[in-house]
């Protein structure tokens, strides 16, 4: 046997460079979660501001319990749900349901804080996700940051990947009828509010009868 170094197996740049990605990403999930709690009792007790230059507007409360309420009983107790681009759904669900996987696909890496229930998620990027996850989660909700054709397209392209069952959608009403199209979701009476009030008239799609298990729609 030799002892030059030229037998010994390299790693590729492009290995070493998507482990060094890896462990910096980690480190950085880590050093966030230090970092929140020890200004917090705990993780359900974070909030977080909305940043209007990624268009983010939270859901009031009435909305998000209501959406997490859903989304537990149709997951069920062996079920799991994917949140796309909704973070503030996470925290209602997990206190309504502490047991229920619940995964966060959110480009904001505030919410690395979340640990492992943490993906980070690009909607420019659709399937930059783990292939262990598809057609993994029983409920899929999503709410594409932009209103526009480009994103809804991308992001459905994410929540088709992810989907076993259940689809809930929330987007403008502008976008019903590509909605339609990319997920074959329906227009609900549900109607999702927020803290702050939008320009643009806002709806919630499903492909099932989400307003059977909701039954006092926002209007």
């Amino acid at each position: 046997m030799s002892d030059s170094d030229d037998d010994i197996p390299q790693l590729s740049a492009e290995t070493l460079a998507a482990l060094k990605e890896f462990y910096d990403q980690k480190f950085e999930k880590e050093e966030m979660l230090k970092a929140a709690l020890e200004n917090s009792e705990s993780i359900d007790d974070l909030e977080f501001d909305e940043d209007w230059q990624l268009s983010q507007f939270w859901y009031d409360d009435n909305t998000a319990l209501a959406l997490a309420k859903e989304a537990a009983r149709a997951a069920g107790d062996t079920g799991s749900v994917a949140l796309i681009s909704c973070p503030t759904l996470f925290n209602k669900l997990k206190k309504l349901a502490p047991d229920l996987q619940v995964t966060l696909f959110e480009y904001d890496r505030r919410f690395a804080v979340f640990g492992e229930d943490f993906i980070l998620y690009d909607y420019r990027m659709p399937l930059d996700i783990p292939r262990c996850l598809a057609g993994s989660y029983s409920v899929v909700i999503a709410d594409p940051p932009f209103l526009s054709e480009e994103c809804l397209s991308k992001t459905a392209i994410t929540v088709k990947y992810l989907a076993k069952d259940k689809i809930i959608l929330c987007s403008g009403a502008v976008m019903e009828d590509l909605a339609k199209r990319l997920l074959d979701v329906r227009k609900c009476l549900f109607r999702p509010q927020h803290k702050n009030n939008l320009a643009n008239e806002f709806l919630c799609f499903a492909n099932y009868d989400l307003d059977e298990h909701i039954p006092n729609p926002c209007v």
